[in-house]
Parts: structure tokens; C-alpha cells; sequence
């Protein structure tokens, strides 16, 4: 859709070659180290931050994932600083695990934060995010939800069983998973950065959070699949997980507010229909 309106500039531990619209410069996070030609941009995207799903979460896995997320920004703007630019527009992801554990509770960007680790890692994100403030003219935090994509993410792993003519639901299935297909998400994240009427703390979400077991029931139907859907029990999950359980047993339910406010229009605001997409794209 941007591509030829726009060159790009990716930040990578290890660059690789060139495109005609996309050059890699380098930076260190254990170095603090940052190749300021990269930052020579109107827009500036920070996505950066190791998986909190990819390993269990020991102390020291912890520090990974709070450091690789705040250092990136304490990063970025050190070498704003010494480069002396202004930055026209920065946005920073951050995570609807800023909510915590709610339930029922319906949440917007206005909702207080939550507790347990999952809130302490964003709060201390978007704490750093907001460091640049004084260095770039607008900027905004996209909290994202469960990431729908044809190429990673949540779905592959949720679609699984499925070969074993299984779905599984966790705990009790009540928990609100609250999931955003990835072109509504790089829609919302582009015009965070392009929109001048855009700032401040978005949510990357759809209109319709959904139940677990109601998310998986969804995806059955629509795609005619004739898998079970059975329980996976949350005490074995922790068992198995320890405190990264509550990344699948969490109840956030939340609502994009700012974007319904702003009039942005959702390709995609039912699951089952999501998921057809992207599975006639290959998984």
C-alpha cells in the first residue's frame, strides 16, 4: 500500500542488504551504540522487544523482556540527542497487558493500569516512550492486542491441535481475549505516525473482544473445521508455564475507543472472517 511513497530504515543487530526501498543500519542494545544516519527520518516506529511467550519467565527472562523494551527507547533517544534531529512523528508499541487480570471489566485507553508483571513491563515501556516527548513533534503509544497473522504470532499456534482433530480453549475459556488482524494493525500503527490528528495512547485492538472458548467456537464455524473444542486446565498450564500462564489465562476486554472516536474503519471486526483471510493466505 506505502510501498514507493515512502523509503524505509530498519534498525538491526546484523543489517542486511539494501533494497530500493529499504536500508538496515546497525545498533547495539548491550552496547548502547546506534548508527545516527538511521534516525535521519520524518517517522520513527519502535516495535522492538524480545517474545513474552518465547521462554519461560525466570528473574533474570524477566529483565530480558523489560530491558529489551525499555533500552531500545533510552537507545533511540540517546542517539537523537547526540545526532541534535527532530523527529516529526514517533510511536512506540506497547501491550493491552497494561490492563492486567479485569475479568468482565470493559477497559479503554483511559483505564488504570493493572497488576502483575505483564502491567509492570508495559508501564515501564511506555514510561521510556515517553522520554522522547520533548525530542519529537507528536507521538503516540499503540497498546496491541492478540495478534492475528498469516506468518507468526498467536493464530498458527492456536490452529495446532487441529491436525490432531482438536481446539483447545484455556482455563475456563471465560477469559476476554481482545485480537486485531495485522493489516487493521499496520493500518492503525501508519496513521498514528502520518495522522497529525493522531497522538497520544491508542489501543490496537478490534471493536469485539471475545471469550476464549467463544474466539475458538468462532474460528470452528466459519472455517468448517470438525474439531473438538476441549479445555486445556489452567492448573496444568501453570504446571507446565509457571507465571507465564497468565498470558493465556488473563481476561483483558478491551475496546478501541480513541479509533472509534476517530472514525477508523476496521477491515476486519469478526474473528471467524479474520482468520478466513488469513488462512486463504497460507499458514
Amino acid at each position: 500500500m506505502y510501498k514507493g511513497q515512502y523509503k524505509f530504515k530498519i534498525f538491526s543487530r546484523s543489517p542486511n542488504a539494501a533494497t530500493d526501498d529499504t536500508h538496515y543500519y546497525q545498533w547495539d542494545l548491550n552496547e548502547m551504540t546506534i548508527d545516527h544516519n538511521g534516525l535521519d527520518t520524518d517517522y520513527l516506529l519502535n516495535l522492538n522487544g524480545a517474545g513474552i511467550a518465547d521462554k519461560r519467565w525466570t528473574s533474570a527472562r524477566k529483565q530480558v523482556l523489560i530491558d529489551s523494551r525499555v533500552n531500545s527507547n533510552k537507545l533511540l533517544l540517546k542517539g537523537i540527542k547526540e545526532a541534535e534531529i527532530k523527529i516529526r512523528a514517533f510511536t512506540c508499541a506497547s501491550a493491552i497487558g497494561y490492563y492486567g487480570n479485569r475479568g468482565e471489566e470493559i477497559l479503554n485507553e483511559e483505564s488504570s493500569s493493572g497488576d502483575g508483571f505483564l502491567s509492570k513491563c508495559s508501564r515501564l515501556w511506555e514510561q521510556s516512550a515517553g522520554s522522547l516527548d520533548s525530542s519529537v513533534q507528536k507521538s503516540s503509544i499503540v497498546r496491541i492486542g492478540l495478534v492475528l497473522s498469516s506468518t507468526g504470532g498467536a493464530l498458527p499456534k492456536m490452529l495446532l491441535t487441529n491436525k490432531l482433530g482438536v481446539l483447545s480453549y484455556f482455563g475456563n475459556g471465560n477469559q476476554y481475549y481482545s485480537w486485531i488482524h495485522i493489516d487493521d494493525l499496520c493500518r492503525i500503527l501508519v496513521e498514528s505516525l502520518i495522522n497529525g490528528d493522531y497522538d497520544g495512547v491508542i489501543n490496537g485492538v478490534s471493536p469485539h473482544p471475545e471469550s476464549n472458548k467463544d474466539l475458538m467456537t468462532k474460528i470452528k464455524s466459519e472455517l468448517g473445521l470438525h474439531s473438538l473444542i476441549v479445555p486445556a486446565p489452567a492448573f496444568g498450564l501453570r504446571m507446565v508455564l509457571g507465571e507465564m500462564a497468565n498470558v493465556v489465562l488473563d481476561s483483558t476486554r478491551v475496546i478501541p475507543k480513541y479509533l472509534l472516536d476517530k472514525g477508523f474503519k476496521f477491515s476486519f471486526d469478526d474473528p471467524g472472517k479474520a482468520v478466513e483471510d488469513l488462512l486463504s493466505k497460507g499458514i
